[in-house]
């Protein structure tokens, strides 16, 4: 079957039969592998091969008794190296496969962020059952199969500063709000109705994307595809080296939140350059340090 996302690091026009013979080298040379065992007693194996700069392929399944590999799925992947975030998780075990995903409660995003976890070997061998009550560095990395380059909004430094000031204010805010402050959740609620009011006035005479400079919002049905626009903070250009397809791995400050997102030159809209806005929908995936 092939995946959705294989176009997002540059396998826009394989073919099914590519694809398997694709998998079959893989398993002969893999660039990396590891086993672990999961909670049950069953065998976990990875094993991932590169096509560019932390861009690849992982296949996922076991060894049977004749030492062949049984594959149960596979997936495209970008692995990020910038730290997004530095939270408590838990870790929730897919119902349909040996996979998992990682839920954190983010206040910069304002919902629970949901995403595939990358690491998954690691979580296995460190018997982490569930890893409350301790602060992780998560990585976030994210495949998108297309996208838009905005322009920047022409807004000074001491706005920017202005900005992140008032979304610590009402992150705090929200954290004596859910200790039973009764002052700071009135103060949320006046602040949200005052901003409903001012971006219902400038929505009127204004194009959305002026009025909101970022944002953060789960996408369709699925718990881990988001919809987002950022800032631009690097940009750097990738070739699979398999079918020479240019990518494009972007790391993008959405909502304070800072990301990796690796796309497809050919479904990026536009030209990326660090202070321009990449507006798009992505899956998410991560690591977690569980060190």
């Amino acid at each position: 079957m092939m995946h959705k996302f294989l176009p997002a690091i540059g396998f826009s026009k394989l073919n099914k039969e590519t694809l398997e013979n694709l998998i079959q080298e893989i398993i002969l040379r893999p660039d990396y592998q590891e086993s672990a065992i999961d909670f049950e007693g069953n065998q976990f194996v990875e094993l991932r091969y590169m096509v560019a700069d932390n861009v690849g392929l992982v296949l996922r399944g076991i060894y049977n008794d004749k030492d062949e590999f049984i594959l149960d799925y596979y997936y495209p992947t970008y692995l990020g190296e910038s730290i997004s975030s530095n939270n408590e998780v838990d870790v929730i075990k897919q119902s349909d496969k040996e996979c998992y995903h990682v839920m954190v409660d983010e206040l910069r995003l304002g919902v629970n962020l949901i995403f595939h976890l990358q690491n998954m070997g690691e979580y296995l061998r460190r018997n982490n059952t569930n890893g409350k009550g301790v602060k992780r560095d998560i990585r976030l990395a994210a495949l998108s199969l297309e996208g838009k380059v905005i322009l920047p909004l022409y807004d000074n430094e001491k706005s920017r500063i202005k900005e992140k000031m008032n979304n610590k204010k009402r992150i705090d805010l929200v954290e004596q709000a859910r200790e039973g402050n009764e002052e700071a959740l009135e103060s949320l609620t006046m602040d949200e109705i005052d901003l409903y009011q001012r971006i219902t006035r400038r929505v009127s005479r204004e194009d959305i994307l002026s009025v909101v400079t970022s944002f953060f919002m789960p996408y369709g049905i699925e718990n881990d595809k988001y919809e987002i626009m950022g800032d631009i903070l690097d940009v750097k250009s990738v070739v699979n080296h398999l079918t020479m397809e240019e990518l494009y791995l972007l790391v993008v400050e959405s909502n304070d939140v800072v990301l990796e997102v690796c796309i497809n030159k050919n479904n990026l809209y536009g030209e990326p350059t660090i202070g321009r806005r990449f507006k798009g929908t992505i899956w998410l995936q991560g690591t977690v340090d569980f060190s």
